[in-house]
């Protein structure tokens, strides 16, 4: 069905005894669908001389907008019309599906999974004889062209030139060309980074692979002008101390105020000073109070220091 195209109705001139068959028309729709399943008649249409077609209104509810479709013809000087096929065909307002492609052109990169397998064609454009191709190469202008062909080493095919020149653009234009958001905010390309592993061939002046794990195109095929912060000349940015502090001090500030000026002021009265409980006075002991050299000491009595006066008789006049 899917090849069947759609029906409209149009005003081209119909033979008048095919036009005229509409009972016929529904016999063969019924008995191709069911009675339940034929609707009104919509029309007739002319499908060449003497060729016409009838169509009556699908009543299945999975087939809204189609119709049943019944295409009678007349031989050439008879009268009778015979019935030549009957068919469901889609409508203007029929939900169809899209346009059949084939499956090698739906097929999108990302989709081959496990165990699928892709063929190649042997007419493929991306491929050359793995012991010839020099003869692509010679119109072409790019630098990533290669001056001479290119041996196969046990491979039946390679590259072709159009094949480098269509995956060198499409590295330029991805993730991990010079045009990414990535790229752009990086000081370094990947040109100058000790990561960076080169390859051969042609694709090798433009490209190469990287081998950080700390960058997000590690394992990928980069361009010698991407970039990334995880460049190996990155320079080491030692943070900035801030200058010591000179040391602080509290200072205790007071304002100075003659009290003549404050009308209120009243001179406190000096409180009185606490009286200490006084010990009993014990009798003072000849031995404490006197030294060796037979003079007496002040002695305190009931907290006051008590000089005791006494004279001093010089051994020289009383020898004398």
């Amino acid at each position: 069905m899917g090849h069947n195209r759609g029906v409209e109705i149009t005003s081209t001139a119909v033979d008048a005894a095919l036009a005229d068959a509409v009972e016929l028309a529904r016999q063969a729709a019924v008995t191709e669908g069911g009675a339940d399943y034929v609707g009104t008649h919509l029309g007739v249409a002319s499908e060449g001389e003497l060729l016409a077609a009838h169509m009556f209104a699908c009543t299945a509810p999975g087939y809204v907008g189609w119709r049943w479709t019944v295409i009678l013809a007349r031989a050439s000087g008879q009268e009778s019309v015979t019935v030549c096929d009957a068919v469901l065909l889609p409508g203007p307002e029929a939900l169809v599906a899209p346009q059949w492609v084939p499956w090698s052109q739906r097929v999108r990169p990302g989709d081959l999974g496990p165990g699928d397998v892709l063929p190649t064609s042997a007419e493929d454009s991306r491929l050359v004889p793995g012991f010839t191709g020099a003869d692509e190469a010679h119109d072409l202008d790019s630098v990533l062209a290669p001056p001479t062909w290119e041996l196969g080493l046990g491979r039946p095919r390679v590259l072709s030139a159009f094949a480098r020149l269509d995956a060198a653009e499409r590295w330029e234009d991805g993730d991990f060309g010079p045009d990414s958001v990535m790229a752009k905010s990086a000081k370094e390309a990947c040109a100058s980074c000790g990561f960076m592993v080169t390859i051969g061939g042609a694709l090798g002046q433009g490209f190469g692979l990287c081998a950080n794990a700390m960058s997000p195109a590690d394992g990928r095929v980069v361009s010698l002008a991407y970039g990334c912060g995880a460049h190996s000349e990155a320079e080491i940015i030692e943070p900035e101390l801030p200058a010591p502090m000179e040391p602080g001090f509290d200072h205790i500030a007071f304002d100075t105020v003659s009290l003549a000026s404050v009308a209120d002021y009243v001179e406190p009265e000096p409180e009185p000073e606490p009286v200490a409980e006084q010990e009993p006075a014990s009798a003072p002991s000849e031995d404490a109070d006197s030294g060796t050299d037979g003079i007496r000491r002040p002695h305190d009595v009931d907290g006051q220091v008590t000089t005791v006066e006494f004279d001093v008789i010089d051994e020289e006049f009383d020898d004398q």
